[in-house]
């Protein structure tokens, strides 16, 4: 069975989606623009079963979280398996990095590997979307765009297109955190005033953040991402009950990035709907920035991500990489 191991690296959005359509099939309202980050892994072993199980980091998950995605899962390929999934990560869970999009990436490769079906990237980001809307654009390399409302992601350019790109990952807290994705954006499609100013808003930081990218010019870059993470967080503050995934450890960070800035050293931020804080920078800044944070809170631990690879399978007898 080694050959159906599959190792998948979680997609970072750099402009954000933030909400659902209201319609099935898990689509998005707002586009997203990411990137794969490469350094972070899921891995995952698919085996045959009597029904469908999971094993996240030696800990069975809740089946509820997964029915719905196996069932899509079994329809699509045209099969009756059920699943038994053994995956773990060599990051926090569920702690605001994105697990998922690796998770479900990884997942519905493996899964397919396993019943001997044969498909493109494409159907296994459609597939994958369905477990979680992230895990699309994580069946893709370097940088990726997901549409709103598409049914896949897009690849926009491959990760060797900006090798000297990096993310630097605050790690502030190793805690899961207390309210799922998932859940939040109900809860600012129903109660957030600013919900609908965000639907209306966000697409148009797309075009200007393609632009900075594709001209590797990460000052151009920075600002969109940073307008982009500030006005989601806007519409979780102001939900009811105000939805808020930061501590104090998380704003030291945000604050020193902000000093930083001043100082000259290019270092942009951005959040998800977790209190980690992933920063923009290049690869000569990173010792600096590292310096600077670390002076601030000791505590804090330290992933550095770089544009990262698809998902691929390890063969591990031959220690041969395939990539998926």
């Amino acid at each position: 069975m080694d050959q159906n191991i599959c190792i998948a690296s979680p997609s970072l959005a750099l402009i954000k989606y933030w909400g659902k359509k209201r319609m099935p099939g898990n689509l998005t309202a707002t586009p997203s623009l990411a990137v794969t980050l490469g350094g972070l892994e899921t891995e995952t072993q698919v085996y045959p079963g009597p029904e469908d199980f999971v094993l996240l980091n030696g800990k069975v998950q809740e089946a509820e979280r997964y029915r719905g995605f196996f069932e899509h899962l079994r329809r699509r390929l045209k099969v009756d398996q059920h699943f038994h999934v053994r995956t773990q990560n060599n990051f926090p869970s569920s702690a605001g990095l994105a697990s998922s999009s690796s998770g479900f990436a990884a997942l519905t490769c493996a899964a397919a590997r396993a019943v001997d079906r044969a498909l493109s990237p494409q159907a296994l980001s459609a597939l994958a979307r369905y477990g979680s809307a992230s895990a699309s654009r994580a069946l893709f390399g370097g940088f990726v765009l997901l549409p709103a409302g598409a049914r896949r992601a897009e690849p926009l350019l491959p990760a060797e297109h900006w090798p000297e790109l990096r993310i630097l990952v605050a790690v502030v807290t190793e805690q899961r955190k207390p309210i799922s994705s998932r859940e939040a954006m109900t809860v600012t499609r129903l109660t957030s005033p600013y919900y609908r100013s965000w639907i209306r808003s966000s697409p148009k930081l797309i075009p200007q953040a393609v632009s900075a990218l594709k001209a590797r010019d990460i000052e151009a870059l920075g600002a969109a991402v940073r307008l982009s993470y500030s006005r989601m967080h806007a519409v979780l503050l102001a939900s009811d009950p105000p939805l808020t995934y930061w501590t104090a450890r998380t704003l030291t960070v945000l604050n020193s990035c902000a000093r930083l800035r001043r100082e000259g050293i290019g270092v942009w931020e951005t959040m998800d709907a977790g209190p980690q804080v992933k920063m923009l920078c290049l690869s000569s800044d990173v010792a600096r920035i590292k310096q600077a944070l670390s002076e601030q809170d000791e505590r804090i631990r330290f992933i550095e991500a770089y544009p990262g690879l698809a998902p691929r399978f390890v063969d591990r007898a031959q220690r041969e990489v395939r990539y998926a």
